[in-house]
């Protein structure tokens, strides 16, 4: 039967897709592009009963510089929600922004929220709960790879194979995809974090240096990598000597930060390839013509794609604007839904986007 309220709420309403990551959320809106990309940390005030400080960039500029009495936490640990509370305020401050700066709109969106493709039944209703509890009048989820993939320009409704690798924050998403469905994947709880923790503890190992997780993240982007650079650099490491309690500056070579990766960096390399074995013969012919898109911030680590090639025999590449694909695949469900209706992941309760 017509409802001419629904009507109306689908005329003036935005369609919003978001990549809820654990270091990064960031927000498409449909005809508008990528219009929210702020850390997902937020900051609050235990004296006044959790009272949320700040979120976004400006949370994270607390992040180890706060009083007792302010904590700036991350709501979301290796992709899935740790925190549901935290989580449903951040998505709704996220969506109240994206309405201020439309201000003819129905605050009352229709979302598609990128997950991990290896969440649990309960992980994935968290997800929806938060986002319809944050404002969202219908909330549709959809698996971090599809989305990335969606977000690449591959063609996951044909009958060709394709395969993303999805490094975000806290997990690295690998998969095989064709007709609409995901063939194999692989979802590991090693990634962007995992490096910088691999860096803080080489630091601490090697130099007695403690370095804090923003200082660790500057070098991973400054001068990580994952195979050998034409021109090997050097980056200033600063922290606190651990033996005489004294601030400490080192010089530290990209071929030592290299080092400290090479363990995150085998584990992604070797998930790849199992993920390649699984695959059936007739989609491995097509990932040899087509080769492997690197999507998400870890894509973005120096020669990832040249290491992944060697170790594969087949073409790796990383996708244009790599941090973005999730969420503009997520945007892409959304302008399409009648393409991509069968990509989304249905809850056995609770709606999703027509």
């Amino acid at each position: 039967m017509f409802n001419p309220l629904n009507w109306l709420l689908g005329l003036f309403s935005l369609d919003i897709g978001i990549d809820l990551g654990t270091a990064n959320t960031l927000v498409h809106v449909k005809g508008q592009g990528i219009v929210i990309n702020e850390p997902s940390v937020v900051a609050i005030d235990t004296r006044k009963k959790n009272r949320v400080v700040a979120i976004g960039a400006e949370a994270k500029e607390m992040v180890g510089r706060t009083p007792a009495h302010i904590v700036a936490i991350r709501p979301l640990r290796d992709g899935v929600i740790s925190d549901f509370d935290v989580t449903e305020q951040m998505l709704h401050y996220f969506i109240h922004k994206v309405h201020e700066q439309n201000l003819l709109s129905v605050p009352r969106p229709r979302v598609v929220v990128g997950i991990p493709s290896g969440v649990t039944e309960v992980e994935k209703r968290a997800v929806h709960d938060a986002a319809i509890s944050a404002g969202a009048r219908e909330a549709g989820l959809v698996e971090e790879p599809m989305a990335a993939a969606i977000g690449a320009g591959l063609p996951v409704t044909e009958s060709i194979g394709s395969m993303i690798v999805d490094i975000g924050g806290g997990t690295t998403e690998v998969a095989v995809i064709a007709l609409g469905g995901i063939v194999v994947a692989r979802s590991i709880r090693v990634a962007g974090d995992e490096m910088d923790e691999d860096i803080i503890n080489y630091a601490r190992q090697k130099y007695n240096l403690l370095i804090g997780q923003r200082m660790a993240e500057q070098a991973k982007i400054a001068v990580g990598s994952a195979y050998p650079l034409e021109q090997e650099e050097i980056i200033t490491l600063r922290g606190r000597n651990l033996v005489t309690g004294l601030p400490e500056a080192i010089d530290v070579s990209s071929v030592e930060i290299r080092e400290a990766l090479s363990n995150s960096v085998s584990v992604i390399v070797d998930t790849v390839r199992e993920a390649i074995d699984e695959t059936p013969p007739e989609l491995i012919a097509d990932l040899m013509e087509r080769g492997i898109a690197l999507a998400g911030g870890g894509a973005l680590l120096r020669n990832l794609d040249v290491r992944l090639s060697e170790e594969t025999k087949m073409h790796v590449y990383v996708a244009e604007d790599p941090l973005t694909c999730v969420a503009r695949g997520a945007g892409m469900i959304l302008e399409r839904p009648e393409y991509y209706r069968e990509t989304l992941t249905t809850l056995q309760r609770g709606s999703t986007v027509h």
